[in-house]
């Protein structure tokens, strides 16, 4: 793997843990971020190779395409999300994390028995709307930059301070008046349209799309992203997506060890740091020093 395409592969990482990171300010555990990763790969896969009208003059996949796939792969994830997501965010803690868990599980099969969607091969062929791995990570970069600026947006805004309350006491939140449903189901949207984006991004650049995109086990490694880097502050995401997505590559010279070492770390790093690498306290230390002359 190419410098840029593990660069695009760590921002598909930061993006979706971003993604998992929004319900959690509500204290929700919700693990459906890669079953809405997975239906925004299915737009982006399906718009490109069965409408002909959007693959342009045979130069290229074009921009303003790519454009209307984010569009309608957002939108499709807000109405999924607002659909299921008023009945589902009634559960709280583990029993809302099996019940997102379901949801990605029903989603894979489907796609597995359904010919629309390829079965179990899958889509292949997806055309590729950059030259190379360099336009991807600008346009992974642009995406994620602007989630980041959201999510640090939010801390300072209403939204996320009802989010904070509701994380802190839901109780006491919603005797202080705050629509703790609406707040859920708010956080539960952005966090599906965050997924749908990246899988779009991620059909187009990996060539292909299948069911196996979308799984248990991709359920449990976006929620290890947030574990890893913390959950209190937007910056805990971003870093445990980053380096845990890059550290398999980064360990490859140390060959079948880099596995053992990589599960290490992953076990190690909660017990070490239970609130994650990254917390309030330590971000403000770190940007007290840095303004220091």
């Amino acid at each position: 793997m190419s410098d840029l395409s593990l660069l695009v592969q760590m921002g598909f990482g930061a993006l979706l843990a971003l993604s998992v990171y929004l319900p959690l300010r509500c204290g929700q555990l919700s693990l459906a971020t890669p079953g809405f990763y997975v239906i925004g790969g299915y737009v982006a896969a399906l718009l490109s190779t069965r409408w002909p009208a959007l693959t342009g003059d045979g130069g290229g996949y074009p921009l303003t395409s790519l454009a209307l796939e984010l569009l309608l792969a957002a939108l499709v994830a807000a109405a999924v999300a607002l659909l299921l997501g008023r009945p589902v965010l009634q559960l709280r803690g583990i029993y809302l994390a099996i019940a997102t868990i379901a949801l990605v599980e029903i989603l894979r099969v489907l796609n597995l028995n359904l010919d629309w969607s390829g079965g179990a091969v899958g889509i292949f062929g997806i055309p590729q709307p950059f030259a190379g791995p360099g336009g991807y990570a600008l346009a992974t970069g642009i995406l994620l930059a602007l989630v980041c600026w959201l999510c640090a947006r939010l801390e300072a805004m209403r939204l996320g301070r009802a989010m904070a309350a509701i994380r802190d006491d839901e109780l006491a939140a919603r005797c202080m008046g705050i629509p703790t449903a609406d707040v859920k189901l708010t956080a539960f949207v952005l966090s599906a349209v965050i997924a749908a984006l990246t899988g779009v991004l991620a059909a187009h650049f990996l060539n292909t799309w299948n069911a196996r995109q979308g799984s248990f086990d991709a359920s449990v490694t976006t929620l290890a992203f947030v574990v890893f880097g913390g959950s209190r502050i937007w910056l805990g995401p971003v870093l445990g997506g980053l380096v845990i997505t890059a550290l398999p590559e980064l360990l490859r010279p140390v060959g079948d060890l880099r596995l053992i070492l990589f599960g290490l770390v992953i076990l190690v790093g909660p017990i070490l740091f239970p609130q994650g690498l990254v917390t309030p306290e330590r971000f403000a230390r770190l940007r007290d020093a840095l303004r220091r002359p």
